[in-house]
């Protein structure tokens, strides 16, 4: 069975780009899709005094591991000041010091949302375009604006963001 790895770069424990990412899980029968919190892969700051004098993180290893047996990823992220959160550019930076890039040449779809009507999308843009250098094959990405809006009950309403993302995931499967 395929496997899909799903997370958000956040570490908010309110945050709607992991309920975003709960919810298209529910869009994907027969796979098996395994939801991740970056909150349960807490690390210091990356720097490479701190790699050569302590190697690296326990979390980091075992985020990395986990990463390896995926066939693709879910990645929705949020957006600070225009840009993606510290917690995942904390993990990208950890997970690409790990021996090959951090998406291993698989398939990936970006999303990004928030409550403001452009959805994240400077920091989706930005992940777009650097994420192929950590081994995305990027599939698509979108940005869901007005989150509070689009969702009932933990599900996407019915609408053209959930027909976009149906669009991506579908893509993504047919890559793997």
């Amino acid at each position: 069975m395929k496997k899909i790895i799903a997370f958000a770069g956040s570490n908010s424990s309110k945050s709607i780009n992991h309920q975003l990412i709960l919810a298209v899980n529910k869009l994907m029968p027969n796979v098996e899709v395994e939801v991740v919190s970056l909150r349960d892969y807490e690390a210091p700051v990356y720097g490479i005094d701190l790699e050569e004098s302590e190697g690296f993180p326990a979390t980091m290893t075992a985020l990395f591991d986990k990463f390896s047996s995926a066939d693709g990823f879910l990645v929705s992220t949020p957006e600070h000041n225009g840009f993606m959160p510290a917690v995942m550019k904390n993990t990208h930076d950890w997970l690409s010091r790990m021996g090959r890039k951090v998406y291993n040449e698989k398939p990936v779809v970006f999303l990004s949302t928030s409550p403001g009507g452009r959805g994240g999308a400077s920091a989706l843009g930005q992940i777009m375009s650097v994420m192929p250098h950590q081994g995305a094959k990027v599939v698509g990405g979108h940005s869901v604006g007005s989150f509070f809006d689009k969702m009932e009950n933990g599900m996407l309403k019915e609408g053209d963001d959930k027909q976009a993302i149906l669009g991506l995931v579908t893509e993504m499967l047919k890559a793997i």
